[in-house]
């Protein structure tokens, strides 16, 4: 393991003998303190021990400043911070003492010093002076009182360059004590590296700019298509003290290598212009328009010298699309058009060409189907960590960060440690002092675990590090800018270096995967509905004069409904997807069909319209209406069962699309209309009505011919007695046939959706 030898380069002083003293203490004293537990150990010998460590508890101390954080020669340690009393009684004849040692003898001994809770005689060093205390003559319960100690650093016992433990502790005496004993303490580390090391640690540091989803799939009718949000939320995070404003202001003017959300960027410059924010079931015009401009403005300045990593569209889940969402149809496809975008969506707001090489599960955890996944989408680079691709040798030290893993995949390991170093409540000033103390001693024991190897190391904090995170980062990220024992690369020089022959490359199986974050993944019905979304759509544009003004908004949210951002936010996440689910549903319904009520068909043949709506801002072709016959036998259209005809509708208007229909007998006939696309597929809900079909019937036609066979009789008997009729004048009757109603007039105004009136008559 990397901590075996991590007594490799760290020396105690032959000046410093105590040091070493004090350190061979500190290896027997679980041993002593086992001894003492053990059954049948002396009373007498175990009461003193658990006698100071219940009273080293009474006091809490609080170090709020340690500046500075890696002093050089020359320099005057300030350690700051407040004293409260959590004990019963009233403390008296109170001293805050430093104290500084022993020499740490790597990242194993920093681990232990840090996790060690009250005070153990022989384990923490004595105190720097008495000239160096602060006296505390009453402190009373539950009274707190601040303290600073200002020590010259040529004061402290410090020699060769490593970790030192460094703490403050408060010695005094309560009511029930006869003798000053410590009442309370707290650790930190000091880093001591007074001039550049021979060696240095190459440091990767990544930035990462992600933020959750804000963008819904609406937008607005205009030309410009307004973009319509789910909240506000955006804006907040924007302005000053706001989350990522801290991020992109601190990370300015830091050595650090930018790991970008292209949806980030698409959303705040949508907030740049014109855009609506949801307001129960309405929407209101966005106002943080300035917020937008200045951050992007800030951004495109702090990255100018910098590396940017761009991740895929809306950063998907890499391990729930390997896990629950590859075995879905589409799926893959979305992830590979997400990655296709990144690169133009950061190159055209940030005006720099970004890698996109690059994949980074949550929290760097991986299998090998998360692997395939990331490089399915043309990664090849994965961003791990060193908890999930753990060392199975025996290494002295921890190795590069470079693993080639096959197929031409290269695993970028981040350091475990110090990846996960700023991610607790970082908002009081003592946790945020501690955890930049913990960073630094970490890189600094890592330097020395193999001063003849040079290393490359890379810290992948967590995903969306709040502003107090942020700001503790920055401050760990500038102590070491220095460049004593660490000098900064980008991540892409970090994957490029030699990788270590000895480090392991065996990406862990599927079994090893953390419970706890696969409990987080999205479910496989999320994957469904996303393919049944996606169906709809491809439905839905190819009807569409401008299928662009759709294809967009709807890829772009169906992106974001696999995003990484709603880990933990389950309910919110399916939400999301209904949403974008509901809304083009309603897109599609302005398509349709008129409903239509009973026709009465008199005489052989007729004309029947049928009537497409289109409430659509923009026109619709490539649409067939079909009318279908129950009964071909009563009822014909277009001499057979069914009939096609050609759609196209304007924006806004209805068309009436005629089919001819020829009876052969009385009764009623169930006609049934349906859209579809041009490739046969069904478009919106079937529409049914009723044709009824009267005086078609041989008796009728039978009168219909005697009728005519009398009149030509008739006729001829006139003809012939017409010469003997000279006084009679006998008029004969018209045969023509009555005059024919014209076919429905189209209706092409956008208010046409109400039904046909009832017992619509349509003659031939």
């Amino acid at each position: 393991m990397a901590e075996a030898a991590d007594t490799l380069g760290m020396r105690p002083s032959p000046a410093r003998r105590w040091i070493r003293r004090t350190a061979a203490l500190a290896l027997g004293a679980p041993l002593f303190a086992g001894l003492l537990t053990a059954p049948g150990a002396n009373a007498t010998s175990a009461g003193p021990v658990a006698k100071a460590a219940t009273g080293s508890r009474t006091v809490d101390v609080a170090l709020d400043t340690i500046a500075p954080s890696a002093p050089v020669e020359g320099d005057t340690l300030t350690v700051s911070g407040t004293l409260t009393n959590r004990g019963s009684t009233t403390i008296r004849e109170g001293t805050v003492d430093l104290r500084v040692g022993p020499h740490l003898s790597g990242r194993t001994s920093v681990d232990a010093s840090a996790a060690r809770t009250g005070y153990v005689p022989g384990v923490d060093a004595t105190t720097v002076g008495d000239e160096y205390t602060v006296k505390i003559p009453v402190l009373r319960k539950g009274v707190s009182q601040d303290f600073s100690l200002d020590v010259p650093v040529d004061k402290l016992p410090l020699d060769d360059a490593g970790v030192y433990q460094l703490g403050v502790s408060v010695t005094g005496q309560t009511s029930g004590s006869t003798y000053p004993q410590v009442l309370g303490i707290q650790r930190s580390f000091l880093p001591w590296q007074p001039e550049s090391s021979g060696t240095k640690t190459k440091m990767t540091y990544l930035w990462p700019l992600i933020a959750s989803a804000h963008v819904t799939a609406e937008t607005g009718s205009d030309e410009q298509q307004t973009p319509v949000f789910a909240d506000d939320g955006l804006a907040d995070e924007l302005a000053p003290g706001g989350r990522l404003e801290q991020l992109v202001s601190l990370g300015s003017d830091l050595p650090v290598t930018w790991v970008i959300d292209p949806d980030l960027l698409a959303s705040v410059d949508a907030m740049t212009q014109s855009y609506q924010v949801k307001s129960g079931t309405t929407t209101v015009a966005g106002t943080h328009q300035a917020v937008a401009k200045e951050w992007l403005s800030a951004l495109q300045r702090a990255v100018e010298k910098g590396k940017v990593i761009a991740l895929p569209f809306a950063d998907p889940d890499l391990a729930s699309i390997a896990h629950r969402g590859k075995n879905v149809s589409g799926t893959l496809s979305h992830l590979q058009t997400a990655t296709e975008v990144a690169s133009t969506t950061v190159e055209s707001i940030l005006h720099t060409t970004p890698s996109t090489d690059f994949a980074w599960p949550v929290d760097g955890a991986i299998d090998a189907s998360i692997v395939d996944v990331a490089t399915s989408a043309g990664a090849h680079n994965v961003i791990t960590r060193s908890d999930s691709l753990k060392e199975t040798g025996n290494l002295a030290y921890t190795p590069s960060a470079a693993r080639p893993i096959g197929g031409g995949t290269t695993a970028v390991v981040a350091d475990h440690r110090l990846s996960t170093a700023f991610t607790g409540d970082m908002a009081g000033a003592e946790s945020s002092t501690l955890a930049v103390q913990n960073f630094l001693a970490q890189t600094l024991a890592l330097t020395r675990q193999d001063e003849d190897n040079e290393r490359s190391i890379v810290v992948a904090p967590q995903r969306t590090p709040t502003a107090s995170q942020a700001q503790t980062m920055a401050r760990a990220v500038r102590a070491l800018s220095d460049d004593r024992w660490t000098r900064s690369v980008d991540l892409v020089a970090a994957a490029d270096a030699k990788p270590d022959a000895e480090a392991t490359a065996r990406v862990p199986s599927a079994g090893a995967y953390p419970k706890r974050l696969r409990s987080q993944e999205l479910p496989t019905q999320a994957f469904q509905d996303i393919r049944t979304t996606q169906d709809s759509l491809h439905r839905f544009q190819v009807i569409l004069t401008q299928p662009e003004r759709v294809v967009t908004p709807f890829g772009n949210a169906i992106n974001r409904s696999m995003s990484t951002s709603w880990r933990g936010r389950a309910l919110e996440a399916q939400q999301y997807r209904d949403s974008v689910r509901t809304y083009l549903q309603g897109l599609t319904d302005q398509v349709q069909l008129i409903p239509k009520s009973d026709v009465t068909l008199s005489g052989r043949s007729a004309t029947l319209p049928v009537t497409v709506q289109n409430k659509l801002l923009q026109g619709v072709d490539h649409l067939v209406l079909r009318l279908t016959s129950d009964n071909r036998t009563r009822l014909k259209l277009n001499d057979g069962a069914s009939a096609s005809m050609p759609v196209e509708v304007a924006g806004g208007h209805s068309q009436s699309v005629k089919f001819d229909a020829a009876a052969n007998a009385n009764g009623q006939v169930q006609i049934k209309a349906r859209l579809f696309t041009e490739n046969g597929t069904p478009y919106g809900e079937e529409m049914t009505f009723t044709v009824k079909v009267s005086e078609v019937t041989p008796t009728v036609l039978l009168v219909i011919a005697g009728g005519l066979l009398l009149l030509v009789l008739a006729g001829i008997r006139m003809y012939t007695h017409r010469k003997r009729s000279v006084a009679s004048d006998t008029a004969g009757g018209d045969g023509g046939e009555p005059e024919q109603p014209s076919d429905p007039t189209p209706d092409t105004g956008p208010e046409s959706g109400k039904p046909s009136g009832a017992g619509e008559k349509v003659d031939r």
